[in-house]
Formats: structure tokens, sequence, C-alpha cells
């Protein structure tokens, strides 16, 4: 494990020892957990909801001169279905299949598609269904917009930390919304026991022991984004920055690049400090659980607890776990919105913003780049999960509205 201090802040570093070689096939016991199947119908469901297109992949030649790499991409989850965040793919698509399995149980043979849900064949089922969640903001926005598209009701309980603008964009897709004390691991837990009193059915992006089949869904979902990556990419990356709450966006990530590609790329996963469960994991070896005692800007990586189903992907093919403080994500978000000569200014948020904070922390550390295996000819793949989620935070972050900074984009060209 490597520590770096940078004044008063901290960047952590360990290397997986457990990770199997770059080169081994996508194991029989991980396509058991996530297998291709389910993401093959993920991509073909989504790809048929309106609205969908394939994010942008940005190449930032200026950044990655600045950074001492080959190419600097940006998968810019901004655009996803008009919901500021990557987690459009993951919540609403498992929404849809909970509609669908309780259909069938219901007695509806035929094989229940998005575009029958999102045409309002079966609202009149499907109204006195509801599903539930917990959320730190993005996830219940993209459950909420799931639930108005495919004609159910739709629960989301947040903690006392998340955001007035953030309850407010959940709720303007029809959700009820109730805050509970405690932080997001508490609300989960009120979830559930809500779910059960009332006969709600939770989508969560959380695997348990006993609750893995939702969040398998959820996975699947997150995981359009690499396929398209794997279409867009003239080069693919030989890393990928893969933020980590509970570990899903990034074993999604990992799964279908592995799955796809001869040589599966370096996946670093990253977290805050205050937040470091899958950190920790991949340093002890074996799933760990933390206690957040403040809370991190970036809300939605702000997770105690590893998902039983992320755990063996990141387990067996993760490269590197590193956390940063949050300084680390204000400077990415600043450093998006002032880009690079050559390079397109960009609205990130403060998830999107520590993905290339951490890059910037590795600046004139060439011992703790090799340990990352970076080196000059690496190609490395950040993901932009989300933009100014909260229009307010971002503004106090960044100087400026996001309306500003693509304003002087357009001035600039």
């Amino acid at each position: 494990m490597s520590n770096l201090i940078l004044g008063d802040t901290l960047v952590r570093i360990v290397r997986n020892a457990n990770a199997r070689p770059h080169d081994a096939p996508y194991p029989d016991a991980l396509n058991r957990l996530l297998p291709i199947t389910d993401f093959d119908r993920a991509f073909a469901e989504i790809c048929a909801w309106p609205g969908y297109a394939p994010t942008p992949l940005i190449d930032l030649p200026g950044l990655a001169r600045e950074l001492g790499i080959a190419h600097l991409l940006y998968k810019e989850e901004r655009h996803r279905f008009g919901l500021n965040s990557f987690k459009a793919l993951g919540g609403a698509y498992a929404v849809m299949r909970v509609l669908a399995a309780e259909l069938a149980k219901r007695g509806v043979k035929e094989p229940v598609a998005s575009k029958d849900l999102a045409d309002g064949r079966w609202r009149d089922v499907t109204r006195a269904i509801t599903v539930a969640s917990a959320t730190d903001g993005n996830h219940g926005r993209s459950v909420a917009w799931g639930a108005r598209l495919f004609g159910c009701r739709c629960v989301i309980f947040i903690h006392e930390a998340v955001s007035e603008g953030r309850k407010a964009a959940i709720e303007a897709f029809g959700a009820e919304v109730i805050r509970i004390p405690g932080g997001y691991d508490d609300s989960i837990r009120h979830t559930f026991a809500q779910a059960a009193e009332h006969g709600w059915f939770v989508v969560q992006d959380t695997a348990t022991a006993t609750y893995e089949d939702v969040p398998r869904d959820v996975t699947s979902g997150y995981a359009v984004m690499a396929r398209e990556v794997l279409d867009q990419a003239d080069q693919l990356p030989t890393h990928v920055v893969a933020q980590a709450g509970v570990g899903g966006l990034a074993s999604a990530l990992l799964a279908q690049f592995w799955m796809h590609m001869p040589e599966r790329p370096h996946v670093i996963v990253l977290e805050p400090t205050r937040a470091d469960c899958v950190f920790q994991s991949i340093a002890r070896g074996t799933r760990s659980d933390v206690q957040i005692t403040d809370e991190t800007i970036m809300a939605g990586l702000s997770c105690g607890e590893v998902s039983t189903l992320a755990w063996p992907i990141l387990r067996d093919g993760a490269a590197a776990a590193m956390a940063i403080d949050d300084r680390f994500a204000i400077e990415g978000m600043r450093r998006f919105a002032d880009p690079s000569p050559g390079d397109p200014a960009i609205v990130a948020g403060e998830c999107s913003g520590g993905a290339l904070g951490a890059l910037l922390a590795l600046r004139g550390q060439p011992e703790l780049r090799a340990t990352l295996g970076i080196h000059a000819t690496s190609r490395i793949l950040l993901i932009g999960t989300e933009g100014d989620t909260d229009p307010t935070i971002y503004s106090q972050a960044v100087g400026r509205t996001a309306a500003q900074v693509l304003a002087a984009k357009r001035v600039s060209k």
C-alpha cells in the first residue's frame, strides 16, 4: 500500500494481489455471477428505449500531454436520457425487469418488452405496483424516471446529507421522496424494511447474500457504457479509472471489457478516502465494510458496504484501488471546466471530477504511476459519471454555472 500526502490531503493506492493475469479469459465462475447473456439482453432492451443514443467518447489530447500519457478518453454520461447521469442505465432497466417479472407472475404469458410498458399496454396493472429505493441522488432519479416511463408508483428514501437540489430532481419525476436520519447505508436498511411492510419492490444496486437478482439487472444496464466504448474507440483503453460506491459501475465495466477484450485493461477502482470500502477490501483480500463518519463531496460514492455481486469481479479482475481526498475531486471539476488548449470544456460533477483528480494527484509521482502501470504509452479511459446533478454544488465548486462553462467554450472556438 502506498500513501501520498500532498499538503494536508491524502491519496492512497494499493495493488490487487489477487488479480488474475490480464490475458486470462473471463472465468466461468464469474460468468455464472454476471453472465454475458444478461449484458446482451440489457444492451438490446436499452437500445430500444425512446431517446437512446450512445453518449460521447471525448478525446482530450491536451490533458493527455499534461499527464504524460498517449491518450485520455472521457465517456460523457451527462447526456444519458436527459438525466445528467449514467445511472439512467441501471435503475430504470431494473424497474422494467421487475415489472416484467411481476406481470408474468400475474398471468401475462407473452414476454413483456420495454416498448409495451412505455406504451402503457399494461398500465392498468403496473399502476398498482410500487418500486422503492434508497439513494444519494442519481440512482433514485433513475428509478423515479423508470417508474414514470414504465407506469408504476415510486417511493425514494434519502438520508439527511442528500441535498435539497437532488431531492427536488427526483420529485420532478413524480416519485414520493422521504428523508430519514443517518447515512446512505441506513437509508438502504430502511427501504428494505418499508418494502417488506408495504409489499413494495426494492430496486437497489447493492447486492447482499439474499438480494442479487435486481442488482444484477442494474449492473447489466451499466455495462452498456463499456459496450459503447468498444464500438467508439479507435484504440481500446489500457487503463480505466472506475468510480466505486458499492462497486456496481466498476464491476460492470470490468466484466464487460474482460468479456470482449483479449487482454482486459488495468481497472483502477476509485473512491473517496472517507468512504473506501472497496479499497479496504482489496487491501485486505476480503470483502470489508467501513464506517462513514464524515460525508464526502463525492456523494454518489459515499457507501460503506461493498456489493456481494460486485466483490468477486473486483477481487479477481481489478488491477488496483485508489482513494483520494475531496480536494482532488474539486480540482478535477475545475480542470474540466478550464481545459487545456485543444480540449473542449466539460461540465463534470463531483464523481466525474474525482476521476481526473486522481490522475492529477499522480503528476510528478513516477513511482506511484509505475505502481498503477501508467506510462507514456498508456491510453486511459475516464468515466464522466455525471454532470451538474446539483447545480448549486457545482457552481460553488467550480465558481461558474454549467451554462457559463459551456458558453465560454462556444466563445473560445
